[in-house]
């Protein structure tokens, strides 16, 4: 049989029956538009999430007090018997690859400026933090270097809070209120918008040991290593580690670097992104099915068609590759109407609502056409070897 001839048949059929092949075809671009709309929300997801993550930066280890596990058993921050203190943070500087330490305290508190009250987040910080975690003051100073275990009573605004307790007015030189001690603002920082959940904007910065007596806490929440780039990851934790351990008398800590982050993330976001691609191809598998009812029904009703190809001298093989090309050709054509359906769907979705992030992977869009076709070649074997196999003479004498 000639290519030519091969080609015609096996449009013809589809054409003759156009409204049989476009049911077939849209189960597979229902299944494939799935896919690639909930792959692309997905992966969206992801890059979003990742992106918000390192921001911040990727020299970054945040050590917290209590060791995470200890023979097999969750500790937490009470298995540890000193807390993580100012001066821990202090000895950390004198590290010689360390660029910043940030002892961190987090709580709540009502902020109270003039008549003007509000509950917010006060982040107890250092005087590196702005360059740690890549922040940018707007107006004024960030919190000075005193002394760090009795630092003077300055705070800090995020951009959010300063515009609801101040309005239009400089808050520079005001006093305010937190949780009942009274603090002078010198600076605002510039916006950083909701990270991860948090919102950095509505926010007071105060020096840590201040929130440590604001919050009647011993132990700083956590303490932020930044470091130089280049040097070995292994090298830096072995030095914080030694230092704490020379401090506390053992080893009572949890250090975590940014890469051990990252990779929890990755790990729950990969899993995430492969939950939602499976959901779509439950569509494909619906789509398959359907492939496998349609050329079994073909193959029943063109059987005088198969008897009448053998008996002018088509091969076996050649009957199999007929209606194995009508599969392939229903699902491919199926999988590229599902590609533009859900890739158009996933652009729209992301213009009617441009937080939603939407990431469109090629490797995807390929790898979602490949399973088309494939799907098509799978489904379609049964059905076209059972068409192969069929004796001439008993072809022809079906009705």
């Amino acid at each position: 049989m000639r290519t030519r001839d091969f080609l015609h048949l096996t449009g013809s059929s589809l054409v003759a029956r156009r409204m049989r092949s476009f049911l077939t075809a849209l189960g597979i671009a229902v299944g494939i538009a799935a896919v690639v709309l909930l792959t692309s929300i997905g992966e969206g997801v992801h890059q979003f999430v990742l992106a918000e993550f390192t921001q911040f930066g990727t020299t970054l280890v945040g050590i917290n007090p209590g060791k995470a596990t200890t023979a097999g058993t969750s500790m937490g921050a009470f298995g540890t018997e000193r807390p993580l203190t100012i001066e821990d943070a202090g000895a950390l500087r004198h590290l010689p690859y360390v660029r910043a330490v940030v002892p961190f305290v987090q709580g709540n508190a009502e902020v109270e400026a003039g008549n003007r009250r509000r509950r917010t987040t006060i982040y107890g910080a250092g005087p590196q933090m702005p360059e740690a975690f890549s922040m940018k003051v707007k107006s004024g100073r960030f919190l000075p270097e005193d002394d760090p275990t009795a630092p003077r009573a300055f705070a800090v605004l995020g951009s959010k809070l300063r515009q609801e307790l101040f309005a239009d007015r400089s808050p520079l030189g005001q006093r305010i209120t937190i949780g009942g001690y009274r603090y002078r603002v010198i600076g605002v920082m510039e916006s950083k918008g909701t990270v991860l959940g948090f919102d950095l904007d509505d926010t007071v910065y105060i020096p840590a040991a201040r929130a440590l007596t604001l919050f009647n806490n011993e132990s700083l929440f956590e303490i932020d290593v930044m470091y130089d780039e280049g040097t070995p990851v292994e090298k830096v934790v072995e030095g914080i580690r030694e230092t704490l351990v020379t401090r506390h008398g053992r080893d009572d800590v949890t250090i975590t670097t940014q890469q051990q982050m990252l990779d929890v993330l990755g790990s729950v976001l990969n899993v995430l992104t492969f939950s939602v691609a499976a959901i779509g191809g439950i569509s494909l598998l619906v789509g398959a099915i359907g492939i496998v009812t349609i050329m079994t029904i073909a193959i029943n009703e063109r059987t005088n068609e198969i008897g009448l190809l053998r008996a002018l001298g088509a091969r076996q093989a050649q009957i199999l590759g007929l209606f194995l090309g009508e599969a392939v050709v229903l699902a491919a054509v199926g999988g590229l109407s599902g590609l533009v359906l859900g890739t158009g769907i996933a652009w729209l979705l992301h213009a009617a609502l441009p937080a939603l992030p939407v990431h469109i992977p090629l490797v995807y869009v390929l790898l979602a056409e490949a399973i088309a076709v494939s799907i098509g070649l799978a489904a379609g074997v049964v059905p076209a070897y059972r068409a192969a196999q069929m004796d001439p003479v008993e072809a022809l004498r079906a009705e």
